[in-house]
């Protein structure tokens, strides 16, 4: 090279005289003309190949040539003419002497040649569709970074010699210059989307239109910043995600994975099942050890199927990571040199500029490269948390009832909100695990080059911490799963709180249930703050951590020999490599125990992924044909698990096409197991089961969504006027209709809350004849309405003349007077079938069915046979619409009715007839969704938070704080004394002393830490508990009202994600934030201690911090709450999924459900990707602020070099290093703060909602035994469902006497069950008393009135615990007491028969016992109580016949001492009663024995004669 320079007369290549050691640096002209010109040129002729190649594989379509682009092309075609004109003009110039000029001549040629490569890649890019190119535009960067040089020189030049010498050579280089600029400037924008790839989203993400430069700075981000600081961001202003980021895509590509994955383990599986010998049993042991295996090797599986999907992008970020540390590690070696230039004397100053503004380059780049990673991280979390989602979802879908029966519905909840968090963190902290140990390593490598062997003292010291932390982890983790085990004990028991809340209510219960919840509460606190103070002892050693490595590794080098001493140069880079050694430090056992965590919750999604799903083969499906047998069943077997006994034996059924079989027999007899098993939900054990045709469902208890009644009839299918209100009619739902507030478009509640019973039945019934399908299958839709209801309904629908006629319908029934119209009846027994014909077959056989239906034949075949003449009566007594006040709203008939309609308390004020048009769409609202609070965090809520805490507590905090930041400074300061110490005859004087203090200092300041640390947890805790309780009274204490109006999905939200994040979250972001904000205040006092003319530079820097912050916080606490109101509708889609899931698959409707919580997801995902992208915005524009401060303490250093000591210089600018990492730290945990205080917002939410009277009066002087004798005496009594409505209860006036048994009857809506609503004051009264024996009931606390009457509730509600526990919760009676009742109740031998006995667990919701059983539970419990008032609701719907007399006749004998009050809907239950009430329209319109009615031939006897009793 230098001899093709000094051909042209140029000096040699390089010349270290002109370029290092003198006072005005310069490049020699060789070195400018060759290297510099070429370096951009070889960079794109080497990598311009593998560009093309990645071009031509990614083809997104071709740009149509834009005025960018033509920009581009314009100004590189004078650029390379620029050095075709400088080489023709040397030919010709020059062409004699061409040998001395051939530098000149080959370097414009190869550039415009490079220029022309770079033109011909533009075009390649807009024909394949590349918006920005990354590659042009480092390209363009290297080319103005390479002209510096000679631009400088230039400037020099022409300042020394003037510009005229060679005017046209200095135009030329400055225009050349300049055009390279407007290249680099033009390359920071994208250019238009493709053609014909506008997909006109509404509001599309703009990542995709952002240029290279506005990725890596997040710069496309600030649009949404901006407009959330001006306005609170609502749902619609955010971007809708992108193609790549949706459930669709994601999903449809991992479900093939996956399948993949599940038969290779299950082929496995059959492996080691086949090695086992057959017949032998393996020991316990060995069994679990094989289950243990199972689920591990099925959480590999999912790690392996989602590393395949997601590994390659995460790669991505991988690398950007590696690049990070390089920069990172380069900082440290460039202070070195810094260090060494404050110390020589003799160093010119522009080498210490030249080394401060390479730290300020280095820093920026670190932080960019940083950010690239966590964004690449936070986008792979996304996917996985999306794909996750819809791998449990589609699971819960198929999943067969004994794998369904091992997890509850909160545990599958929980799968998808704490697991898949898990996974979340994991990705994100993944890399730590190998990356963190080789940074350690590195750190320690360059340390012993500072100090030597010395070095080793640290690696001592970091062995010494590491065990301790690695120690604390693993007991943390054990806590934290007890922890997590307690915490899904409580939610699962608030489930069946919310679930029941109503028997609660009844029974004054809320107590014990309130003393449960809170024991598993303090069991799970009590493993929290164990863990907390595990953490506070970690943190204290993490935090001392530098101190105490930099302690053992100062005193080993200074005692090893006196000639070490310690200079600024390695006191400070020590103490930077220190310093980057805490990240890797404290990230590694994070990163151990999340991966630990991450591998819990694969092995939980694994195994539940992988767990039982329904066989396909259990029933064999096909097209129905014109004639033949619908249903045939051939020697079948069944059994609810693969272990477990059958629940049918021996089952063979045929069932001709059209015809109508009903089932019938006792309860827990096997007659739902039928069904279950023709709907393949059953295991098939043998036999063979063929359906025909489409399938409808209506199960026994009936399955309602959270959506219109329309919505819920439709069920995914189109509307057809004509054939939906038919079906409405069919099913006796036109007049329900007219009393909703909106009607077919009123929203029904969670579990179909705000309707009765009988609605829900018939909402159900309707949804399975609105199908039009072959095959009904009916479990027991009559139960729960009226008998005339019922009648009409079997008429109208499932009779021989009812719209389902031509079809095949299998009904199990108790109704007996449907069984003659029946052309199978089939009589089961203990899961077998125990005589099967039409109805005359059996009579003539005399068997079991001939005895039972002689037996009560008389008294239903009374009720049922309704007189033709009395058909008209019968419609009008259907249709409700007489009965209704004049405002279209709700139903006056309440609570506990049968076929009523249930309380439907809506928040909304009463609407007068003119504002009724103008608020259609409100009207038939009735469940309140999630609202997201609007601006910033109120300060209100940190009062809240802190006034929980106590002002006692929390100004020692402060001090401590305080206490420990100045024990940290004042050791640094220390150092950099001791750094400037002289040095004598090559020793430093008083090491000892010296490092005594430092090492006293640094002590001091690590018992502050974990002071610090355990204060703030404990605060944590007690606010915690404070606001928990505060909740769940709250809760517990709101009328029914307020738990129709909200899902229990939120309440849910609140006791599980929102107490979690108070218990945890905030403390941890607290702690973190005030840590860092004194850190910050240290090194500010430190940088101005040294140069105080920084603060010139510091406060604008402070404004601009303070400013990026706040208008961040305002978007991202937005963003946060958007997210999590988006996040609750998700997890009541699931819930009510996991309950509907059998009716979802009769009916095939799994894929528009998957589609339903496929768009739920994304709603949510779209709320939370800006949310990470806006951390990542603001940490990236603000590390440039703390760039800048590095910047300033280094670039004032040098200018001050003169009166500045090297310590002191090396003490400013190394802590000025971590300003950056403080300052991000900083926002991120206020963020944290602000982010989390919202919980305690939402939590407090519950605090100003209205509640019910006081449970128990202290100064209340009721007797013990009250009420002894049971009278009831209404006044004037009123009562109103809402402020503004009219009175469902008019002005009753009515003594009901001792020992009397009461009936009340009435049309729907005559106000039957508002009486009994209003004893229990479920409703308090509008206008007048009630007095029990005298006493006024408004005057006692709820739980004395309530727990001394006693209701059988219609829905017999259980609660997941012993059977004992669900009789007697408060442990009263003794177990004689309880069996006594038992027996009273014709429970005692089933129960006796169980192997727990009275410990035997209910499961949720009681599900493992039939309704039937369920109902006499519920008997029991009132035989128990035995009070001596009773009120019943008719409460025999569920039960066959048979059972139904044993109720009647237990009440007729049991309660006979008792007032009794039945609210009846079968009148022939209350005949023989002492007095009937029959109820009108809120008023009672007639009251007199049964038999003086009848003889009055009033109200009374015309339901008498519509129901055939006269």
């Amino acid at each position: 090279m230098d001899a093709f320079c000094r051909l042209s007369g140029l000096d040699p290549l390089w010349d270290w005289n002109r370029t290092w050691y003198t006072a005005n640096p310069d490049l020699t002209q060789c070195f400018q003309n060759t290297v510099l010109v070429w370096v951009p040129c070889i960079y794109l002729w080497l990598l311009a190949p593998f560009y093309c190649l990645h071009l031509y594989c990614h083809d997104h379509g071709r740009i149509r040539m834009s005025c960018l682009c033509s920009a581009k092309m314009v100004l590189g075609f004078l650029l390379a003419s620029f050095g075709f004109v400088e080489f023709f003009y040397i030919l010709l110039e020059r062409s004699q002497e061409i040998q001395q000029h051939m530098v000149f001549l080959v370097s414009p040629i190869i550039r415009s040649m490079t220029v022309i490569l770079a033109l011909c890649i533009i075009q390649l890019e807009r024909i394949r569709g590349c918006r920005s190119s990354v590659f042009l535009f480092l390209f363009w960067v290297l080319a103005v970074v390479c002209s510096l040089v000679p631009l400088r020189a230039k400037i020099q030049l022409a300042m020394d010699e003037g510009i005229a010498s060679d005017i046209v050579r200095y135009l030329a280089f400055f225009s050349y210059f300049t055009i390279q600029l407007a290249q680099l400037f033009l390359c920071c924008f994208a250019d238009q989307p493709p053609e014909g790839k506008t997909v006109l989203q509404k509001n599309p993400c703009p990542v995709k239109d952002a240029s290279f430069l506005s990725k890596i700075l997040f710069w496309w981000f600030t649009g949404l910043v901006v407009r959330g600081y001006r306005t609170p961001l609502a749902a619609e202003d955010l971007w809708t995600l992108r193609e790549e980021d949706t459930s669709r895509k994601i999903i449809s590509e991992l479900e093939e994975d996956w399948t993949d994955e599940c038969a290779e383990l299950q082929k496995q599986e059959k492996a080691l099942a086949s090695g086992v010998a057959l017949g032998s049993r393996l020991p316990d042991q060995a069994q679990l050890l094989r289950k243990l295996q199972k689920e591990q090797s099925s959480g590999f599986f999912l790690l392996r199927t989602l590393a395949r999907n997601f590994g390659p992008y995460f790669l991505t970020g991988t690398l950007c990571i590696i690049f990070h540390d390089a920069f990172m590690f380069a900082i440290p070696q460039v202070l070195s040199l810094l260090l060494d230039f404050m110390r020589d004397e003799d160093a010119p100053l522009w080498k210490g500029y030249f080394y401060a503004t390479l730290m300020f380059l280095l820093s920026c780049l670190q932080s960019l490269f940083s950010h690239q990673y966590m964004y690449a991280c936070f986008t792979v979390g996304m996917r996985v948390k999306t794909a996750v989602m819809g791998l449990v979802y589609r699971k819960s879908l198929v999943i067969n009832s004994a794998a369904r029966r091992t997890c509850t519905v909160g545990e599958i909840v929980n799968l998808v909100s704490a697991d898949t968090q898990k996974l979340m963190d994991f990705v994100v902290y993944f890399n730590a695990v190998w990356l963190a140990p080789i940074e350690i390593a590195l750190c320690l490598f360059f340390l012993w080059q500072q100090l030597g062997p010395s070095a080793l003292a640290g690696i001592a010291t970091v062995i010494l911490i590491f065990p301790l932390n690695g120690f604390i982890a693993k007991k943390r983790s054990k806590l934290q799963e007890i922890q997590m085990k307690f915490m899904d004990g409580r939610i699962r028991l608030m489930n069946e709180i919310l679930n029941g809340i109503k028997i609660l209510k009844f029974y004054a219960w809320e107590k014990a249930f309130l003393e449960k919840v809170l024991g598993q509460r303090e069991k799970e606190l009590q493993a929290l703050k164990k863990s907390q103070i595990l953490y506070s002892i970690s943190i204290a050693s993490f935090n001392s951590s530098s101190f105490l490595i930099a302690f053992s590794m100062f005193g080993v080098y200074v005692t090893l020999d006196d000639r070490n001493v310690l200079d600024a140069q390695k006191v400070f880079v020590s103490m930077a490599l220190i310093n980057i050694l805490k990240t890797p430090l404290s990230q590694l056992p994070f990163a151990i125990s999340t991966t630990m965590q991450a591998m819990v919750s694969l092995r939980r999604l694994g195994k539940y992924l992988c767990s039982e799903e329904l066989k396909v083969d259990n029933v064999s499906k096909a097209p129905s044909s014109s004639d033949g047998e619908d249903v045939v069943i051939k020697n079948g077997t069944f059994s609810w698990s693969a272990e477990g006994p059958p629940c049918l034996k021996r089952i063979s059924i045929h069932v001709p096409r059209g015809s109508l079989v009903a089932v019938v027999g006792h309860v827990g007899s096997g007659k739902s197991s039928l069904l279950s098993a023709m709907l393949g939900e059953t295991e098939k054990r043998s036999g063979h089961v063929t359906v025909k045709g489409s399938v409808a469902y209506v199960p026994q208890q009936a399955w309602i969504q959270n959506a219109t009644v329309q919505d819920n009839i439709l069920f995914g299918r189109e509307k057809l006027k004509t054939w939906y209100h038919r079906v409405l009619e069919a099913c006796a739902l036109l007049p329900d209709l007219d009393i909703l507030p909106a009607g077919d478009g009123t929203e029904i509640g969670e579990k179909g809350l705000n309707l009765s019973g009988g609605q829900k039945q018939r909402v159900s019934l309707a949804r399975a004849v609105y199908r039009k399908a072959d095959v009904y299958l009916m479990d027991d839709p009559l139960s729960a309405v009226d008998a005339h209801v019922g009648q009409h309904i079997f008429d109208k629908v499932i009779g021989p003349k009812g719209v389902l006629r031509d079809k095949t319908r299998i009904l199990v029934t108790h109704g007996m007077s449907f069984l003659p119209q029946a052309d199978l009846i089939l009589v089961l027994g203990d899961g077998e079938i125990t005589e099967s014909g039409s109805y005359q077959e059996l009579l003539s056989r005399h068997g079991a069915f001939a005895d039972f239906i002689h037996t009560f034949a008389n008294t239903e075949r009374k009720e049922s046979a309704i007189q033709r003449a009395g058909s008209r009566r019968s419609n009008a007594r259907l249709s409700m619409v007489d009965f209704m006040p004049s405002s279209r709203d709700l139903s006056q008939e309440q609570l506990i009715g049968g076929d009523t309609t249930n309380t439907n308390l809506q928040n909304m004020e009463p609407v007068s007839e003119t504002d009724q048009e103008q608020v259609p769409e409100d009207l038939g609202k009735l469940t309140k969704a999630d609202k997201a609070h609007t601006g910033r965090v109120r300060l209100a809520m940190y009062k809240k938070y802190f006034k929980t805490i106590g002002l006692v507590i929390i100004i020692p905090i402060v001090f401590l704080y305080a206490f420990q930041q100045g024990a940290s400074l004042a050791y640094n300061y220390w150092l950099s004394m001791w750094a400037d110490d002289p040095i004598v005859n090559g020793t430093q004087i008083d090491t000892d002393l010296k490092l005594t203090v430092f090492g006293a200092l640094g002590f001091v300041q690590g018992i502050a830490i974990f002071g610090t640390t355990v204060t703030i947890s404990i605060c944590g805790i007690i606010a915690s508990r404070h606001l928990h309780m505060d909740l769940l009274n709250n809760v517990l204490r709101s009328p029914m009202s307020f738990f129709e109006c909200t899902p229990s999905g939120n309440l849910l939200n609140r006791f599980a994600k929102e107490i979690d994040a108070i218990d945890c979250m905030v403390p941890d972001g607290l702690k973190m934030m005030l840590s860092y904000v004194f850190k910050l205040m240290e090194v500010c006092i430190i940088v101005l201690m040294a140069t105080p003319f920084a603060a010139v530079i510091i406060l604008p820097l402070a404004f601009l911090y303070a400013f990026v912050q706040s208008f961040y916080v305002a978007t991202s606490c937005q963003l946060r709450r958007l997210e999590a109101v988006s996040r609750s509708p998700i997890y009541t889609h699931f819930n009510e999924t996991v309950q509907g899931a059998s009716v979802i698959r009769a009916f095939g409707e799994q894929s528009r459900f998957i589609q339903q919580t496929n768009e739920r997801v994304d709603f949510n995902q779209t709320s939370y990707f800006p949310r990470f992208v806006a951390t990542r915005w603001l940490a990236v524009n603000l590390e440039f602020v703390g760039n800048g401060v590095v910047l300033a303490a280094a670039i004032l250093s040098v200018m001050g070099k003169g009166t500045l000591s090297p310590g002191l210089v090396g003490l400013a600018v190394s802590h000025s290093l971590q300003v950056t990492g403080i300052l991000s730290w900083i926002v991120r945990s206020w963020t944290d703060v602000e982010n989390n205080i919202v919980s305690v917002e939402r939590v407090n939410e519950y605090a100003d909602t209205a509640k019910e009277a006081s449970w128990n009066i202290e100064s209340s002087t009721l007797p013990l035994a009250w009420p002894q004798r049971g009278a009831i005496e209404f006044q004037d009594y009123g009562l109103q469902y809402r402020k503004g409505l009219e009175l469902a209860l008019k002005g009753i006036t009515l003594q009901i006497h001792e020992r009397e048994r009461v009936g009340i009857v009435g049309r729907t809506g005559a106000g039957k069950s508002s009486l009994a609503l209003g004893i229990f004051r479920i409703l308090e009264a509008a206008k007048g008393k009630i007095f029990i024996d005298g006493v006024n009931i408004a005057d006692i606390g709820l739980h004395d009135l309530r727990s001394r009457i006693t209701i059988i509730p219609q829905d017999p509600v259980l609660f997941s615990g012993s059977l004992r526990m669900n009789l007697d919760p408060f442990d009263t009676y003794t177990d004689e007491e309880v069996w006594r009742s038992l027996e009273l109740a014709h429970l005692k031998n089933f129960i006796s028969n169980l192997p727990d006995k009275l410990n035997h667990e209910c499961s949720e919701g009681g599900e493992n016992l039939s309704l039937g059983q369920r109902q006499l539970v519920c008997l029991a419990r009132a035989l128990l109580r035995k009070t001596k008032i009773l009120v019943l609701d008719e409460a025999t719907a569920a039960v066959d016949l048979e059972t139904d007399m044993l109720i009647q006749s237990t009440i007729r004998t049991q309660f006979e001492d008792c007032t009794v009050l039945t609210v009846a809907h079968r009148l022939n239950t209350i005949m023989d009663y002492t007095r009937v009430i029959v109820m009108d329209r809120g008023h009672i319109s007639e009251m007199d024995s049964p038999a003086n009615l009848i003889a009055q031939r009033g109200q009374f006897y015309g339901m008498c004669r519509e129901a055939g009793l006269v």
